[in-house]
């Protein structure tokens, strides 16, 4: 069942990236940062009162920390997604995989200790490799079309997504309900961006384009519950790695929608990623039984 909860948090992602391209075309990134807040703190606050899940909670802190994280994750990934074809976005986002594994190799070449098993992360960072080998493919297509700052902050979100993701694990880890969870990120969310829509500016409202921000954040909502709950016991290898199929889905939608063609390289820096991200989840799973969620 939990295969299934991430496979539906994958589509309920990918389709809110194209709500998301689609009104970027008239509000800012701040702007939908806020609404997407508000909408999702909305529909989480009735679903825990039908649930009956109280959204009082003992870690506030933590849920603090994991929204600041989080909130600037989904502010860059949504400034990527207006300025590169989506296929090219979600995968700069999905990238969070790479970077856990880079952060633990890192870890492990500042204190180099062979007899603690040092030595043994050389897969891991082969899989590092790769996966940023795929960035240079994808983003060749981007520095070609003047979209080099789009790409660094699209890369930048997959970045801070590893954090939150971690925090993610940390919350279920001490019981937090996944309605709560979601509830206090959507809150976060409305704060970020009414702060970001201070300084960057309100764009003229419009009821036709305005209903684009629904989408926008009921489906961030469900498919960041339904990866909440998939989440909710200890994670599988399967279930890690089925947040790629986010990635399928982003790419149907690229093509289909919105007529984006990446070239051959940037299809095989796709898949590097895609490669580079399943193996490092299965060599982390060897290290340690759960592996970080998925964020947006």
């Amino acid at each position: 069942m939990q295969a299934l909860w991430m496979l539906l948090a994958s589509f309920f992602f990918a389709t809110m990236a194209v709500a998301v391209k689609i009104a970027s075309q008239w509000f800012n990134p701040a702007e939908l940062v806020f609404w997407r807040g508000v909408i999702g703190m909305l529909s989480m606050w009735l679903f825990a009162r039908q649930q009956g899940v109280s959204l009082r909670t003992g870690r506030l802190g933590m849920h603090a920390w994991r929204s600041m994280v989080g909130v600037l994750s989904l502010g860059a990934w949504f400034y990527a997604i207006a300025g590169l074809p989506l296929a090219t976005a979600m995968t700069l986002n999905y990238m969070s995989s790479v970077w856990i594994a880079a952060f633990l190799v890192g870890g492990a070449l500042l204190a180099w200790n062979p007899a603690a098993g040092a030595l043994r992360q050389g897969p891991l960072a082969l899989a590092v490799l790769a996966g940023f080998a795929g960035v240079v493919l994808m983003l060749r297509p981007t520095m070609e079309q003047q979209q080099v700052f789009a790409g660094v902050v699209g890369l930048l979100s997959g970045l801070l997504s590893a954090f939150a993701y971690l925090q993610v694990m940390a919350l279920g880890r001490v019981g937090e309900p996944e309605a709560r969870t979601v509830f206090f990120f959507a809150v976060g969310s409305t704060i970020a961006g009414g702060a970001g829509m201070a300084v960057t500016g309100v764009s003229a409202w419009d009821w036709g384009h305005a209903l684009w921000l629904l989408p926008v954040g009921l489906l961030a909502s469900l498919g960041q519950w339904c990866m909440t709950r998939a989440y909710s016991h200890e994670a599988t290898l399967v279930v890690a790695n089925l947040q790629y199929s986010g990635l399928v889905f982003g790419a149907v939608y690229s093509v289909l929608l919105f007529g984006e063609a990446l070239p051959p390289l940037g299809w095989l820096g796709m898949a590097l990623i895609v490669a580079s991200g399943v193996a490092a989840t299965v060599l982390r799973e060897r290290a340690a039984p759960n592996s970080p969620a998925e964020e947006h």
